[in-house]
């Protein structure tokens, strides 16, 4: 029992630092775009910063946690808020085939977590 309980703590901990480096990730990429290709030093200065962050954190996550899920929900949840953010600071509408595809993104998000073994469960 006690050894079922500290796993649960790894696997707990392995997520809260992927979510760091997905908050990260996001600031970071946001900044990226207000940076207009690095012409503008705080904006390029925040979206370094924050990648740097991002891999740090997802560096510390996989310690714990296979590379590939943490990356694929790394990413995954990355791309969805970062479109989410397009679409309300930028003004980017994504067109149907984007939404099909990061729906399927997030479905697999989800299996990955409710169904496989690899998600650390």
């Amino acid at each position: 029992m006690e050894n079922s309980k500290k796993n649960q703590q790894y696997i707990m901990k392995s997520y809260f630092f992927l979510f760091l480096a997905i908050i990260s990730e996001i600031t970071g990429t946001t900044f990226l775009k207000k940076s207009e290709g690095f012409t503008k030093f705080y904006p390029g200065a925040i979206s370094v910063i924050g990648i740097l962050f991002a891999f740090y954190f997802l560096s510390i996550a996989i310690k714990t946690m296979p590379v590939g899920t943490a990356y694929a929900i790394w990413s995954g949840v990355g791309i969805v808020f970062i479109t989410i953010i397009g679409i309300l600071v930028y003004k980017q509408i994504p067109d149907t085939a984007a939404i099909i595809g990061m729906s399927l993104i997030v479905a697999g998000v989800i299996i990955i977590n409710l169904f496989s073994k690899a998600a650390g469960h």
